[in-house]
């Protein structure tokens, strides 16, 4: 890294952020950091007999959550998992298929969802990888553990797959919500174990993606993303208060701002499509932000991706974590990262 300010050995920078302090520098990371993109995972990705089992063996994802880490210093590294192995753990037959994605055996009807039994000893290889990648990990990078939303997650319970748009989960919401309610409340519970038990093997920030929360709005926004979230949140911090908790509720527009006010996370991730100054005036007087540099832009790198990065950066201010507004796509070119992240972290702290 060329021209990388240093930060002192005890200090985080993204915690700063999301503690509500200032940082010496700018901290940065990306949704989807260790992926497709980078040819030290295609190398591994070739090898392994599928995604699953790449999720479920330590040595593999202890590997893959590093590799961005020593490429680019990013200031968090962020565990390599799936949203989708809460439903695994919870008993559901679930595949990821070349050129399909992922695959689950249906929720069809409420006696499916109530024959879910949480085995969390399937998800033991995932706190194997945490603990593994904890001591690795420069002192000034922080460890960020994650789930899916219950509403995300639902929806590919509900649809098998995203390849409809979860027509299913959507007339659900409008058919069914009492059933919708009692698989969300099922999630909620196999979440917080989850989430609390990355916490003990060594995560130090949390990351709940709701990567499907703009399919809502109005009540069904409120009843769906905000209060099963803002139930996961407090039984958390319950037990762990000193843990920053991200929430990204992609694509939720106005759903944004009762999002950051009632659901209790400490930062919200915010997508491309939000109008900085509307974030500024109307999200960031509440909380600290991530986010919101389109993926595209990374992609095209250059003066484009530069002038964006700068607007952000002095729009938002300090309390800001620079991100993408989704995850990195498998065409980036890694040396865009890499520019990136040194442009961030020698952009002045104001």
């Amino acid at each position: 890294m060329n021209g990388k300010k240093q930060v002192s050995k005890t200090e985080k920078p993204i915690l700063n952020v999301l503690q509500g302090r200032k940082p010496s520098r700018r901290p940065v990371w990306l949704m989807r950091q260790a992926g497709r993109y980078l040819p030290e995972y295609r190398v591994l990705r070739a090898k392994a007999e599928d995604f699953l089992k790449m999720c479920l063996t330590p040595e593999l994802a202890t590997e893959i959550t590093l590799q961005p880490i020593r490429r680019f210093g990013m200031d968090a590294a962020i565990l390599f998992a799936d949203i989708l192995l809460i439903p695994f753990a919870l008993g559901v037959d679930l595949e990821f298929r070349e050129g399909e994605g992922p695959v689950l055996r249906k929720i069809e009807k409420i006696q499916d969802a109530a024959k879910l039994s949480y085995d969390d000893s399937k998800l033991f290889p995932v706190y194997e990888t945490l603990q593994r990648v904890k001591p690795e990990l420069p002192s000034e990078t922080a460890l960020i553990g994650f789930c899916g939303a219950p509403w995300t997650v639902a929806c590919y319970m509900i649809d098998g797959n995203s390849r409809g748009n979860f027509a299913a989960a959507k007339d659900w919401v409008q058919q069914r919500p009492e059933d919708l309610q009692t698989l969300i409340d099922i999630l909620i519970d196999a979440s917080e174990a989850y989430l609390s038990r990355q916490i003990d093997a060594g995560a130090e920030v949390l990351q709940i993606f709701d990567s499907w929360a703009g399919l809502l709005s109005g009540a069904d926004f409120h009843r769906f993303v905000i209060q099963p979230t803002h139930k996961l949140v407090a039984r958390l911090k319950a037990k762990y208060p000193h843990v920053p908790i991200i929430g990204f509720p992609r694509e939720a527009g106005e759903g944004y701002a009762p999002y950051i006010r009632e659901t209790g996370v400490d930062t919200v991730g915010i997508d491309p499509y939000v109008d900085l100054d509307y974030a500024k005036r109307e999200l960031q007087v509440v909380k600290p932000l991530q986010g919101n540099l389109n993926p595209d832009l990374l992609v095209k790198g250059g003066d484009e991706m530069f002038a964006a990065l700068e607007s952000i950066m002095k729009k938002l201010g300090p309390t800001h974590v620079v991100n993408l507004g989704h995850g990195v796509v498998p065409q980036t070119p890694p040396e865009h990262v890499a520019q990136m992240v040194d442009f961030v972290h020698n952009f002045p702290v104001t």
